[in-house]
């Protein structure tokens, strides 16, 4: 059988470069999105500030001081979400093997689109092409036989970081059937997937050095260094092997909100209230997508940034606001916000369909919210989403109603 093409699309510097259609005159200078106040976390980086050591997930502050003349411009995660289902639908309509990693990657799986639409290297083409043409954006494309050998193409092919600034990339890199060796072996060895700073201190123990160096390892050697599933697992990726699939339809594993404030919160009943918040968006969520889960979870990580997370799994699906308020806030009743809570989340897993359950006498006032769900649902459909809401969520301006994406790298500004 003739191996299979596998790309790995990443586009380049993605929530940067959509900012820069709307604010082209930003263009050729460093840009940073993210969170913009000191407990932001950055998103997105320009070339230009990444020429300066700015990278995604570094703290706000830490970026503003490596670039202090950058420009910090609040992502705009609804934005950003709109502009990628366009991006994968443009994935979507050379194969329907699509498997988004976030809003700005995906492993594609043109195996049998090649008879209609041609080789690997053509489709990656023909994407690059669409992409800019419908959306003045650019991307980089691996070409490979497998999703680990795709993904480092990828990396490979876009542009490049030097003291002087930002240098073309290739766009599209190949790397073909019996060639992945010569192509990883010379990379180091934290490119590898696996190998984070553990692992790696480990390994370096050992004198590795380079994904080949893993690879030259005799597979007892790597066991005994970190494990025998993970040094399995090494040992097949260092040498090429991965026959993981494209997995276009990858079931969601929970649906959760967080959020950080903008200075620490200790007062036990200004956190219940935004449990209530929270939950009441999660609930939303659920029932747009027809789910209903079992396990709430509530994260809180303190200002030292102690993180702990307390679960309780119930004796039924829940989708509504009020039973995932109810449990949440019990877990939130067993720990001392006395440190000072720095950020918050609710989430619940072990998701299913609908809620299905046998009603008691204790359920009947419950029950009700069923049907009220439903009519909050459908207010909010026809007069959006602010247009009801729990007590709680009443602040001086209005209701403030937890949405999908409202500042997930942190607060825009400080107190």
């Amino acid at each position: 059988m003739a191996a299979r093409t596998i790309l790995h699309v990443d586009m380049d510097a993605f929530f940067v470069s959509v900012e820069l259609l709307r604010r082209p005159e930003l263009r050729g200078q460093p840009v940073v999105v993210g969170g913009t106040g000191s407990r932001g976390v950055v998103a997105a980086a320009s070339y230009e500030a990444r020429s300066f050591g700015v990278f995604s997930a570094m703290p706000t502050a830490r970026a503003r001081r490596l670039c202090p003349h950058a420009v910090f411009l609040q992502g705009d995660h609804r934005l950003y979400g709109e502009v990628s289902e366009r991006v994968m639908a443009i994935f979507r309509s050379f194969t329907p093997l699509v498997e988004p990693i976030s809003l700005d990657e995906a492993f594609l799986d043109v195996t049998g689109a090649r008879r209609r639409a041609g080789d690997g290297p053509t489709i990656a083409r023909a994407i690059r092409t669409r992409v800019y043409e419908e959306e003045q954006l650019t991307c980089g494309v691996g070409v490979a036989a497998s999703k680990l050998v795709a993904k480092m193409a990828s990396a490979a092919a876009k542009p490049r970081i030097t003291p002087t600034g930002p240098k073309p990339g290739l766009g599209v890199l190949v790397v073909a059937p019996g060639e992945e060796a010569a192509f990883m072996h010379p990379l180091p060895a934290r490119r590898l997937w696996g190998v984070g700073p553990k692992t790696f201190e480990r390994l370096a123990r050992l004198g590795v050095n380079t994904i080949g160096d893993i690879a030259a390892l005799p597979l007892p050697t790597l066991v005994h260094a970190v494990g025998d599933a993970h040094g399995r697992h090494l040992h097949a990726v260092a040498n090429g092997v991965d026959d993981r699939p494209v997995e276009p339809e990858q079931q969601v594993k929970s649906v959760g909100h967080e959020e950080t404030f903008p200075h620490d919160v200790y007062d036990g009943e200004r956190l219940r209230r935004e449990i209530v918040r929270m939950a009441d968006a999660v609930a939303s969520r659920l029932r747009a997508a027809g789910l209903a889960g079992r396990t709430v979870v509530l994260k809180l990580r303190f200002g030292d940034f102690r993180t702990i997370t307390r679960s309780v799994t119930l004796g039924s699906m829940v989708d509504d606001a009020p039973a995932i308020a109810r449990a949440a806030g019990d877990l939130l009743a067993a720990v001392d916000p006395a440190p000072g809570v720095r950020l918050l989340g609710v989430s619940v897993s072990g998701l299913g369909g609908g809620p299905a359950r046998q009603l008691s006498f204790d359920d009947i006032g419950a029950r009700s919210w069923g049907d009220a769900s439903g009519a909050i649902d459908q207010i909010r459909a026809r007069f959006g989403e602010a247009a009801i809401g729990p007590a709680a969520a009443m602040g001086r301006d209005g209701l403030r109603i937890k949405r999908r994406g409202d500042d997930p790298w942190g607060p825009s500004s400080d107190p």
